[in-house]
């Protein structure tokens, strides 16, 4: 198992290993008494896990009441929040209770808004059963839903108690599930470690050998630059590389395209348009090639109207300018502001293959 402290103004271990959810009574115990748990999961993940975790937890001494939602970005949303909230009240949890998120990025941001703000903040854990929240929504302490102006647009910075990724629950997932969370860690590559970017360049499997490994590398990365911009308003800005316009490509697409694909895509045009600005040496067919290798998509499908009208409700945007990623080399990145005359420009540029 291998174990990553966040120094965060709340501190939290990060834990990564295999058959974490059946200890997870037990790892809970070390950090809270025998309490209430307002455990949060979706219609997908609770045919899968949720008796064999909500059995150990009773068996550490823990009482859960368990909210289940529909699965589905779209569902990240102001009703569902509000059906949780009054779920947490009718069960009359209180500020010694937990909240616990078990599922992918959408049940960890749903759980995490309402237990940042339930009674003015709860301690929660989270317990990612997806790559993508595996190796980066799990980590930081962003939660958030989504309104119908745009995406993670309500939201609060609250780090979890406790984080516990058991490799064991990703053996359920899909081809497409794997790629959402292999464009996050290609990402991290790109913007902070050119070797792990060439080890994925070659290949990946959910049953590599050092999946663990490779999962606590993402994570350290993640963890790296949120240490030094807990708020996100500077240098953990890097990693939005490719959200901009791939938050666009989420709301133009209703959220049928999924988080990883759209920051595929993000990624790509960011790299195609900064290329083509000057703002970035690394042409954009190297990146491309390793991509489209993995059966992650390189074409965009929305116009720059679409895409530009999206991007303007981007939380990401200030006033009348914008940050975004640039790569300096493969393995090193940093921001770059442009007006949004000039980024509407740039999604245009994106947009040419």
């Amino acid at each position: 198992m291998y174990k990553l402290h966040v120094s965060t103004q709340q501190p939290y271990d990060v834990l990564v290993g295999e058959s974490l959810l059946l200890q997870a009574g037990a790892l809970l115990r070390r950090l809270f008494p025998p309490c209430r748990i307002g455990l949060v999961t979706d219609s997908n993940v609770a045919p899968l896990y949720l008796q064999a975790l909500r059995s150990g937890l009773e068996e550490a001494g823990f009482s859960c009441s368990v909210f289940i939602f529909p699965a589905g970005e779209s569902n990240k949303n102001l009703t569902n929040y509000g059906q949780l909230l009054s779920f947490l009240a009718r069960e009359r949890l209180s500020r010694s209770d937990i909240i616990l998120a078990l599922g992918g990025g959408v049940v960890g941001d749903l759980a995490g808004f309402a237990a940042a703000t339930y009674s003015r903040g709860l301690s929660w854990v989270q317990l990612p059963t997806t790559l993508l929240a595996a190796v980066d929504a799990s980590v930081g302490g962003k939660t958030a839903i989504n309104l119908p102006e745009g995406k993670n647009l309500a939201g609060a910075f609250h780090q979890p108690s406790l984080v516990l990724c058991d490799c064991s629950c990703l053996q359920s997932l899909g081809t497409t599930q794997i790629h959402d969370g292999l464009a996050e860690m290609l990402k991290h590559g790109l913007i902070a470690d050119h070797e792990l970017f060439q080890r994925l360049e070659k290949g990946f499997s959910l049953r590599d050998l050092d999946l663990a490994e490779l999962i606590y590398r993402n994570v350290e990365i993640k963890g790296q630059f949120v240490l030094c911009d807990e708020q996100d308003r500077g240098p953990r800005q890097i990693l939005n590389f490719g959200h901009s316009i791939g938050h666009a490509i989420e709301k133009c697409s209703a959220y049928a395209i999924t988080h990883g694909q759209a920051v595929a895509m993000g990624i790509l045009a960011e790299i195609r348009a900064a290329y083509r600005m000057s703002m970035s040496p690394i042409a954009p067919e190297v990146i491309e090639s390793a991509f489209a290798l993995h059966g992650l998509p390189t074409s965009i499908p929305f116009t720059e109207e679409e895409l530009w009208n999206a991007a303007l409700r981007d939380k990401k945007r200030s006033g009348e300018q914008i940050q975004l990623t640039c790569l300096q080399e493969i393995g090193k990145a940093q921001l770059c502001t442009l007006n949004l005359s000039e980024f509407r420009h740039f999604i245009a540029l994106g947009l040419e293959e």
